[in-house]
């Protein structure tokens, strides 16, 4: 039988330590739940067991922007309205915390090649250097890359989602965060080249949100949240442009309060994405050649925001999530996923 035809069937079995999560927002502690599922496979003879654990001391009010480098073994990630930066290490199986200096928001950070313990932070409207080492509990800003929409229309924009693609550009958007994102498409994609260059990639966008890249097949996915789907351009990886969207996975349903949020992005060596629901307690792994569901990975949590491979063999799922309209715990907090039979590609630093 075809893969692409299997019939996929999520069994619950058990919770282990099935006791509530609690986390108190000033240290962050976070009492430990392990949830074990097994999928079967039907038609194939294939059994899979996965497990999903919280991060010890990972909470985040709104967690955003996993990046997991291969160098230091550690998961990045940001706190966006605490404008916190965090360093999960996986080694010492400890998170790092620090509020960076001199800014209100963080919604991005990605390492800067050939540069230790420099990053790139969406900031507001501008995109920062930052040094941090890791450890300390307070970061600077060294420097301010670039801006965008410095017009007095756009104060209540902001930075979103960012990443790198594989030759060292980073992609960044921005989106409304005061006032009505749906209504008021003010958001856009930005594209920064080493040397200094930013041009824009896309504009009419709600919520600039998810990034990935297929170099394989030449191809650049990108989320607009206030769209309801995932997007499919064709990628010249020599010049960095994105060319001749589609549609290759819709969330749309038949009554719009019920529409599902893609958020955040990511796509292991297969080719599948790995797509996050800000309202769905999801995250939906989707073949993008025609849009079939492959597997449904829940939480105990609603909204769902990122996720990013990692581990010594890159096939850990880190996943990233917000108590922001939520509130309650095991909401923000940041979740490893192992046993999902799947593996991710190293994530490219932003080159200056």
């Amino acid at each position: 039988m075809n893969f692409l035809s299997l019939i996929l069937v999520v069994t619950v079995l058990q919770f282990l330590n099935a006791y509530n999560v609690r986390c108190d927002e000033k240290s962050s502690t976070i009492r430990p739940v392990e949830i074990s599922m097994e999928v079967n496979i039907r038609g194939n003879n294939l059994t899979m067991s996965y497990k999903i654990e919280p991060l010890p001391n990972s909470y985040t009010h709104l967690g955003e922007g996993p990046h997991w480098d291969v160098e230091t073994q550690s998961l990045y990630y940001v706190d966006i309205e605490a404008a916190k930066i965090l360093r999960y290490d996986y080694q010492e199986n400890k998170v790092y915390h620090s509020q960076v200096e001199g800014i209100e928001l963080a919604a991005f950070i990605v390492p800067v090649e050939g540069q230790k313990n420099k990053f790139v932070v969406g900031a507001g409207r501008s995109v920062v250097v930052v040094t941090w080492d890791g450890v300390s509990e307070t970061s600077k800003v060294d420097r301010v890359l670039f801006d965008v929409q410095q017009d007095e229309q756009f104060k209540v924009n902001r930075f979103n989602d960012g990443k790198a693609d594989p030759r060292g550009r980073l992609f960044a958007g921005t989106m409304r965060y005061i006032g009505d994102e749906f209504k008021d498409r003010w958001g856009e994609l930005y594209k920064y080249e080493k040397g200094g260059k930013v041009s824009v990639v896309k504009s009419d966008v709600g919520i600039s949100n998810g990034l990935a890249w297929n170099e394989k097949l030449k191809k650049f996915y990108y989320i607009d949240t206030t769209d309801y789907e995932v997007k499919e351009y064709d990628y010249d990886f020599e010049n960095g442009v994105a060319s001749n969207p589609k549609v290759v996975f819709d969330l749309r349903k038949p009554n719009p309060k019920d529409n599902l949020l893609p958020d955040g992005l990511t796509i292991d060596s297969d080719g599948n994405l790995y797509v996050a629901t800000f309202n769905g307690h999801t995250i939906y792994k989707v073949n993008p050649s025609n849009g079939k569901v492959l597997l449904e990975i829940k939480f105990p949590c609603k909204h769902i925001t990122s996720s990013a491979w990692g581990g010594p063999n890159l096939d850990i799922l880190f996943v990233t999530t917000s108590a922001k309209f939520e509130g309650d715990a095991p909401a923000g907090t940041t979740y490893k996923i192992t046993g999902l039979g799947a593996k991710g590609l190293p994530m490219a630093k932003v080159q200056l």
